[in-house]
Parts: C-alpha cells; sequence; structure tokens
C-alpha cells in the first residue's frame, strides 16, 4: 500500500479547500496603536480575502451606534457588536440582545453609590450618567464623542431609551468592590486597563458571537480565525484553533494564549497574517 503523507490524505484536501472566516477586533487591531488610523494594507488585504470566497468579520465591544463610516467602508460580510450581544449576517440582525430596563436602573444606582463613571452603549446612541459631574479623563472621552456627532441623549431617563453593555471609568475615591455587588450579578467584568473597564452581560462574548456566526453559515471551528490585541478580546482567541495577536498587544501574556504573533497594527500586521494563513 502506497504512503501518503497528511498533505495528500482526503482530509487535508477538505479542508485546504474550505472557506475561511477572519473576525477583527478594531481598537489596537484593525486601527493603528498609534494614531488610530487604518493601514492601507490592511484594507486591501481584507477585500482581497472577501475577492478569495472568504467571509471577513467585525468582532468588536463597540456597540452599531459607534462603528464609524470608516470601518464599514472597508467592506465586510458581518459584524458581531456589543461583545456578542449584536450580530449582523449578510445585512440582517440574527441576534440582538438590549438590557432590561431594572437592570439598567440598578447599575446606575450602584454607580453613583460608588462614585463611578458610567457609559451605557447602544445599538443606536451612547449615554452617560450624570455627564455635568464627570470627572477629567471620562469628560475628555465625552467631549471626544460630541465632536463625533455620536447621537447621545442627555440622560438614561429619556423615554425609549435602551442598552446593551456599559463600561465604567474609575478614579481615585471609586469603588468597584461595591459596584461588583451589583453588576456580578448581571455581567461578566472585564479587566480593560488601571482605570477603565467593561462590563458585559452574562452568557454573552465575543466567542459565543463567533460561534453563532459559524453556526449561521454551516462552518466548523477550524474555519474561523480571531485577530485581537487586549484582554477585551480574550474569549475569541483562546475560543478558536487559529487565534493571531497583534504585535502591539497589551498585556504581553497574550502572547502565549495565541497560536500566532504578527506585526504591529501600524505597521503590516493584519496584511502579512492573511498572508501567512493562506487567505490572499
Amino acid at each position: 500500500m502506497p504512503h501518503h503523507s497528511l498533505h495528500q490524505s482526503p482530509l487535508f484536501c477538505i479542508i485546504a479547500r474550505m472557506r475561511k472566516i477572519a473576525f477583527f477586533d478594531i481598537d489596537g487591531t484593525l486601527t493603528s496603536e498609534i494614531d488610530g488610523s487604518i493601514q492601507r494594507s490592511a484594507v486591501d488585504a481584507i477585500r482581497a480575502a472577501r475577492e478569495n470566497g472568504n467571509l471577513m468579520f467585525i468582532n468588536s465591544g463597540r456597540c452599531l451606534s459607534i462603528i464609524e463610516k470608516r470601518f464599514r467602508d472597508i467592506g465586510w460580510d458581518g459584524l458581531v457588536l456589543g461583545c456578542g450581544t449584536h450580530i449582523i449576517c449578510d445585512g440582517k440582525d440574527i441576534l440582538y440582545r438590549t438590557l432590561p430596563r431594572t437592570v439598567i436602573d440598578e447599575i446606575a444606582d450602584a454607580a453613583r453609590e460608588s462614585r463611578i463613571d458610567l457609559h451605557f452603549e447602544a445599538r443606536d446612541c451612547m449615554c452617560f450618567t450624570s455627564p455635568e459631574t464627570l470627572r477629567h479623563d471620562w469628560a475628555k472621552q465625552y467631549y471626544e464623542y460630541l465632536q463625533k456627532t455620536y447621537r447621545m441623549p442627555e440622560s438614561i431617563y429619556e423615554p425609549g431609551f435602551s442598552a446593551d453593555k456599559f463600561v465604567i471609568w474609575l478614579s481615585e475615591d471609586s469603588d468597584l468592590e461595591l459596584f461588583r455587588k451589583t453588576s456580578d450579578k448581571y455581567f461578566q467584568y472585564i479587566d480593560r486597563d488601571r482605570d477603565f473597564k467593561e462590563f458585559v452581560p452574562l452568557g454573552f462574548s465575543k466567542a459565543t458571537g463567533l460561534q453563532a456566526v459559524l453556526d449561521y453559515y454551516g462552518l466548523p471551528l477550524e474555519a474561523a480565525y480571531a485577530f485581537g490585541d487586549s484582554n477585551n478580546d480574550l474569549a475569541m482567541l483562546t475560543y478558536v484553533p487559529n487565534s493571531i495577536a497583534m504585535g502591539n498587544a497589551a498585556p504581553a501574556s497574550l502572547f502565549d494564549k495565541v497560536s500566532y504573533r504578527t506585526g504591529n497594527a501600524s505597521a503590516t500586521g493584519i496584511r502579512d497574517a492573511l498572508e501567512h494563513f493562506g487567505f490572499i
């Protein structure tokens, strides 16, 4: 009987021909870690990968309201947003989960009691709790958002307000432990930075969103590739067998949890990885 190597086996040939799907974080992955720009090489590589029959998805903690036109104009097969709480495939929602009004109120009350600045995010708007009392760093973020003309209700108590998830910004007198006595009942806590924290509804993550997309297209996990640069991406990076960390990823421990390290987002990291894995 002739000997066949793995690369000659029918199974390998099937895998090699399989349509692949890539999921990209935005901040620090799709955008430069230096100035927030998008590299031309990344745009061209993503478009070329789609032309080759592969699927390209954003997988972001951002909600739809802050997916800027410059991101959408790259061209995608769909979006996984709000850490898996909102999923769009082929131009239509396949999943959308919003927070109960009672939970929004409870979280807002806990933030005030804990002296925490809080920012709710939704598919059509974003809203800061008590903008007039925001501390320095968070106030700066608030005015930057205003300049980008995002829709920002003045109060979470406006009629019809809803939210998908939220983030917080800590100050020296903030009591995170007290706040989490309330938040942990409903949300997964993600430590983004020393003062910046993210909260996602329990049962949702970038990994659950990724799997929902695979189910929609009938693709196996082996066809999925995830690109990220921070703890916010850990759920999807540790879920897929093909995980890519940008060269600018932080913390550095992230590199030990992925299968491939590419170049920086500010350089040709995305293009290099797509070439390495045969998308282009």
